[in-house]
């Protein structure tokens, strides 16, 4: 599984960031099975369109009044204006990141929900940062364990977010399972299904 890495070529993987631990367990595979130095990480969080707007109210209302106003990067400035509390663990995953592969460039992209559908709208991200590899968490649903295959057609609705992009996406996707602290992961892909691999 090298995501269609070409000789020499630099990959920009992209990881779904949740605050869970299915997405922990995918960025775990991704940083020591998957990610090599000279690739980019894009840690992927989706939100409802009224999250960011809430998180920045909160931060300002809990922010303490400044004597002066420093210039600071984009970057910080939307750090500073959402504060820590919603978000810190996107920069738990950001330094997990930095840990793993310290000469790796790791990206943090914010995106607000489209049209309710969070899998439509990471399948046009992985188009928008034309993402090489998609890692996703997967937990599984009873239809996979009955061995229901899904339709290359099928609404994304009607499915777990992670078998629609599977299925769905362009680039090569990886659903990945943790299977407790040293079971190692069940992974899978669109032409490998429930692939073991040991931690």
């Amino acid at each position: 599984m090298d995501g269609g890495r070409t000789p020499g070529g630099k990959r920009r993987v992209m990881v779904v960031a949740d605050p869970g631990r299915e997405s922990v367990g995918a960025l775990e595979w991704a940083l020591y099975h998957a990610v090599l130095e000279h690739d980019e990480i894009i840690l992927l969080h989706v939100e409802q369109a009224n999250a960011r707007r809430s998180s920045a109210l909160s931060a300002f209302l809990r922010r303490p009044p400044a004597t002066a106003s420093p210039r600071v990067s984009p970057h910080a400035a939307v750090s500073a204006a959402d504060g820590k509390g919603d978000y810190e663990f996107l920069e738990v995953m950001r330094s997990k990141c930095k840990f793993a592969q310290p000469k790796v460039t790791v990206q943090v992209e914010r995106v607000e929900l489209e049209s309710k559908d969070k899998a439509t709208t990471i399948l046009t991200c992985t188009k928008l940062f034309r993402v090489d590899l998609l890692v996703i968490g997967h937990r599984r649903s009873s239809s996979s364990f009955l061995g229901c295959k899904l339709s290359g057609g099928m609404s994304s609705k009607g499915a777990d977010a992670a078998e629609f992009l599977i299925e769905n996406s362009k680039c090569l996707c990886v659903g990945v399972q943790k299977k407790g602290q040293n079971a190692g992961y069940l992974l899978n892909t669109k032409t490998h299904k429930n692939f073991w691999l040991l931690a």
